[in-house]
């Protein structure tokens, strides 16, 4: 077992002689997430402060599951400090065995608010004598089960709001239920970033930034698609790009039953020429666009931190199931009808800045607060015990089910024959990883053509 290093300074330690290293762990349980969470413990590990020397360490860990991304998703995720073939895959058990064995100084849960709340019960049933800081937040635009994913992660030491807007619904949840809100700390989306704006002559260039799993429903996907297609049909000299998420068989932080690609094969007439399919990295694709189209992704966001023009849809309505319901004053929100006439949507300035855009260049400052945040719990040594809002005295109907699901006790220990061995040779762990892929693949299957023929069965 490695040495822990120690949370705070050493009095006998001279100048010269070097720090020891920060050692940071990352959790992630989708693509996305392991972009927001990567990127996030960088952030508030960078340094803010010229005579902090200290070297960083950054492990990543990948909880296995429906979700956990493929190799080429993690390479398109792109650059955020981490070589994607050091990033190993773990279920719930063997990260706390890994957190209890390596003695990590920081740990960064980018999870689903169900799994934040295991492994905060499971981290708090180790009882380790020096626990590492627990930092979590949201990847994105929060429009949907604000209370239940809030009261999911509360117990993390810092619960990270991307805008003050977030900022202050977060501590007005926990306060509403008598919960402790001193974890919630306002900052950004960590990949915020890139050139601003600028047009090109000659270029002019559409990108419609689909979601997964928003709209739900095939009659409206295809609705989108095909406007998107006759958009390109009207301009045929104006490149229209669909910026699709994963490929078939693939999945995301959402579940996506029916892929664009598929959708894309059954448009009359064919797809037009300035028409096209493509995956990569958001920020690469932005860099080539002119106007991004969405429901509600929160590529919207990433656009308007560029002072990309920027539109938000409302053909399908305004409503909450499709998340546009945020940009509601946003100034971006706007139909198909328009944009082919040539509109271009105004941001609201006032709205901008109460969402953590920083279109006016204040971004390099907005991880300052949390990143002393950090500091300050790292100089302190000892830290209390975890004390999530959920126990199993409060919520004995809700949490042991959540616990379940990662194989812990609903007092937080893992379950009988939940831990395999990790010494269990080469052969066995090979014939593991092939039973557990083809398990997967399994899942995505009946999720993305067994589960709709049955609703359509059941619609009838």
């Amino acid at each position: 077992m490695p040495p822990r290093t120690s949370n705070t300074a050493d009095p006998a330690r001279t100048p010269a002689e070097p720090r020891p290293a920060l050692r940071v762990a990352v959790l992630a349980d989708s693509d996305t997430r392991w972009k927001w969470g990567a990127l996030t413990a960088r952030r508030l590990t960078s340094g803010a402060d010229e005579r902090d020397v200290r070297p960083v360490e950054v492990s990543g860990l990948l909880l296995r599951g429906r979700a956990t991304p493929t190799p080429r998703q993690l390479a398109e995720v792109g650059e955020v400090g981490i070589e994607a073939e050091k990033v190993r895959e773990v279920t719930a058990v063997e990260f706390l065995h890994t957190v209890r064995d390596e003695g990590y100084d920081v740990v960064v849960l980018a999870l689903v608010g169900g799994g934040v709340q295991a492994m905060l019960h499971g981290l708090a049933a180790l009882d380790l004598t020096r626990r590492p800081v627990i930092v979590t937040g949201y990847v994105g635009v929060v429009y949907e089960k604000l209370a239940d994913g809030l009261l999911l992660r509360h117990g993390a030491d810092v619960v990270l709001a991307n805008s003050a807007h977030d900022a202050e619904r977060f501590r007005a949840v926990y306060e509403g239920v008598g919960a402790d809100a001193s974890a919630v700390t306002e900052a950004a989306l960590p990949f915020l970033g890139g050139a601003p704006y600028r047009a090109e002559e000659g270029r002019d260039t559409v990108v419609f930034a689909a979601q997964p799993s928003v709209p739900a429903s095939r009659a409206d996907r295809t609705y989108l698609l095909r406007r998107l297609v006759e958009h390109a049909r009207l301009h045929p000299r104006r490149e229209v790009l669909l910026k699709l998420r994963s490929k078939p068989g693939e999945h995301t932080t959402h579940i996506e039953e029916l892929p664009y690609q598929k959708l894309a094969q059954k448009v009359p007439g064919g797809l037009p020429p300035n028409f096209r399919l493509v995956y990569g990295h958001m920020g690469e694709v932005l860099d080539r666009t002119d106007l991004l189209v969405t429901v509600s992704s929160t590529a919207a966001l990433e656009s308007l931190h560029r002072r990309i023009p920027t539109a938000v849809l409302t053909d399908l309505g305004v409503r909450e199931p499709l998340g546009n319901h945020h940009f509601v004053g946003s100034g971006l929100l706007t139909s198909w009808d328009r944009l082919d006439g040539g509109y271009r949507p105004r941001p609201d300035g006032q709205w901008l800045s109460g969402q953590g855009v920083a279109a006016d260049g204040s971004y390099s400052a907005a991880y300052d607060t949390a990143r002393a945040k950090v500091a300050e719990l790292l100089a302190d040594g000892q830290l209390p015990p975890l004390a999530p809002y959920y126990t199993p005295a409060t919520a004995p109907g809700y949490l042991p089910g959540i616990l379940a699901r990662h194989h812990l006790a609903p007092d937080g220990t893992p379950l009988p024959g939940a831990a395999a061995p990790q010494e269990t040779g080469r052969v066995r762990g090979a014939v593991r990883e092939t039973v557990r892929n083809a398990a997967r693949g399994a899942y995505r299957h009946g999720v993305q053509r067994v589960a709709p023929v049955i609703r359509r069965m059941g619609e009838l």
